[in-house]
């Protein structure tokens, strides 16, 4: 199966250049690459970053997707939507945070071996202690239990949430991710009428999709929004969503993508390649691509 990838002249790889990729549907506007590959230059690395798109293409299989990676040499992939739980049962092990939330978005080859890690569960956290560091944490109305919405749910238990409601299309989903977040010591339940969690809700994340630019809209009616509300959201593009800037009209906080997509590639990008990365230079290349 041949890799759909975000240049199509790209000459041959030098043996010494780090090999990366992203795996998701619907990638072309990532941002990642370009973080990567400015972080490597800067610490004086050559490195390819390659968007693996299967976009359109109903053969493409995840299997041999990372089969063709680890045989290409690449350091690693990230995984985005909707491959973040599909993964797990294609990897050797995986990290104490990736077991706990149910999810890998980043998978590291490795002396003939794949490990999964989580960083959204790190990015989300670090994003939300910079962003809203004293945002009330009582009650919080998480949208969206897939892969993304696992580490978000598991982050703010850490974080301090008193309550965490979720909800979901799929109910099963929200109450599974209840579940594993009760287990893990936490509080969470599942929301069947997500309009009346909004009311009881002292802040609101959406972790779906829903706000790309390839998926317009609002995960909720804006209309549950207050200005007692702060509200954040992992899409980052557009970096204002259909729902922050509902937000931010009726006077609540809000919380863009921008930072759990940063802080994610830090921790990514250490593990690729086992050095630090500067957090401010990958937010410069970030913010360098513009707003929208």
């Amino acid at each position: 199966m041949s890799m759909k990838e975000h240049r199509t002249d790209a000459p041959s790889v030098a043996s010494d250049t780090l090999r990366m990729g992203l795996v998701g549907r619907g990638i072309t506007l990532s941002r990642t690459p370009a973080m990567h590959e400015a972080e490597a230059a800067q610490q004086g690395l050559a490195c390819r970053y390659d968007l693996i798109d299967t976009d359109g293409q109903a053969g493409a299989g995840l299997s041999n997707i990372l089969d063709n990676a680890e045989a290409q040499g690449f350091a690693g992939l990230n995984i985005t939507y909707p491959y973040k739980q599909d993964v797990i049962r294609l990897l050797d092990a995986v990290s104490d945070a990736a077991q706990r939330v149910g999810a890998v978005n980043t998978v590291v080859f490795k002396d003939g071996r794949r490990f999964g890690h989580n960083t959204d569960f790190w990015g989300f956290s670090e994003s939300f202690r910079r962003g809203l560091p004293d945002a009330p944490l009582d009650t919080v109305l998480l949208i969206g239990a897939g892969g993304a919405g696992g580490a978000v749910a598991h982050a703010l238990s850490d974080l301090g949430a008193r309550s965490i409601l979720i909800a979901d299309t799929r109910l099963g989903a929200a109450e599974t991710l209840a579940a594993a977040v009760c287990a893990a010591g936490g509080q969470a339940e599942a929301a069947s009428d997500p309009t009346g969690a909004a009311a009881r809700a002292d802040g609101i994340v959406n972790a779906t999709p829903m706000g790309m630019a390839k998926l317009p809209g609002t995960p909720l009616d804006p209309t549950c929004l207050s200005a007692g509300h702060w509200v954040a959201d992992i899409v980052y593009f557009p970096l204002e969503t259909a729902l922050l800037k509902a937000a931010r009209r009726a006077g609540c906080r809000t919380l863009p993508g921008e930072g759990m997509a940063i802080f994610q590639a830090v921790r990514a990008f250490e593990l690729f390649t086992g050095l630090p990365a500067d957090p401010d230079r990958m937010r410069a290349t970030f913010r360098s691509l513009g707003a929208e």
